[in-house]
Order: structure tokens, then sequence, then C-alpha cells
């Protein structure tokens, strides 16, 4: 019995120079989905928002659509393929064409009446501002439960004033009534 090296590619890798550039041709654009477009998003957060960039070129305007619905903003459109049938033969064709949809989850502290949207030269720009009202630091005021506790506490303050005036040590005093 003989052993042979297994290299894995010999099955695969076609006999001469042109019949590699023929499979080469033929799978490029023979096996090619025209329904995939998956556009380019550049997406980062400021202080006061989030910019989201899609590369859409060759896409109109008015074959986009946005939409703002429970904390998901939503892009679809679709890139037409535009053949001109005379007497081409593609031997390639890298560009995807297809309808396309991409959505992106954001946080609750953005105010979607807001949003905008800019598409010039190819770029989709959408800026989603934060909601100034839900991202505003503010300080909670803690109450007791019932009104007895909350005139203890004021004793509590005025027997410290009024002992730290006297120039008394009466602290024993202010923490028992606490």
């Amino acid at each position: 019995m003989a052993l042979n090296r297994y290299n894995g590619m010999q099955e695969s890798m076609p006999n001469s120079f042109s019949s590699m550039l023929d499979r080469f041709f033929n799978e490029s654009v023979n096996t090619r989905n025209f329904s995939d477009f998956t556009p380019h998003v550049d997406a980062c957060e400021t202080e006061k928002g989030f910019e989201l960039q899609l590369a859409l070129p060759g896409v109109k305007s008015e074959d986009i659509a946005i939409d703002f619905q429970e904390g998901r903003l939503t892009i679809t459109g679709e890139r037409k393929l535009e053949r001109k049938e005379d007497g081409r033969r593609y031997h390639m064709l890298e560009t995807q064409y297809g309808s396309f949809s991409r959505t992106f989850y954001l946080p609750d502290k953005v105010n979607p009446d807001k949003i905008t949207a800019n598409f010039e030269d190819g770029i989709l720009m959408v800026n989603v501002p934060k909601d100034e009202h839900k991202t505003m630091k503010r300080q909670i005021n803690i109450s007791s439960a019932s009104g007895k506790d909350k005139n203890k506490s004021r004793a509590v303050e005025e027997n410290a004033t009024t002992a730290s005036e006297n120039g008394k040590t009466e602290k024993s005093k202010s923490s028992k009534t606490a």
C-alpha cells in the first residue's frame, strides 16, 4: 500500500489556467444572488444623540423608507439593477443589488419626534437625538412614610442646633429623639 499526501485542494483545482479563468468568471456571475444587498453602516453615540451613516451608492432617496416604532429604527429600501442589454455579456458582477432592511435597537432615552435624515452623495445620515428630559440628572428627595417621622427629624435638627448655640453637650438628647 502506498501513502499519498492529501492536499485537500487537488479536486477543486482546475487543470489549466484557461479553465481556472472560465470557472472564476462563471462562478462570480452565475452564483450571485441579486436579492442580497446589505449596506455598510457606521454608527456612533455623541452627547446629544446617535448618528447612523449608511452607504447607499446608486440608491435614490425615493427608494428609502425610515420607520421608528417601539425603540426600533428600521431603514428599508432597494438598490435596483438597471441592465443595459446592448450586446453586453458580464464576466464579473461584484456590485450588490436588491432590497435591504436594517434595524437598529435604540435605548429609551431617544426623542423619536426629532429624528432627522439627510441623503447626499450616496450617504444616508440619520440623526437620533437624545431626549433631554430623560437624560437630565435629577436629585430625588427622600420623604418618610408618615408625617410624624418628618416632625421627629425636624425636632432632631432643632435640638442639634440649640445644643451647639448654647455650648452645652446635649448631643445625647438629640440622639435620643431620633
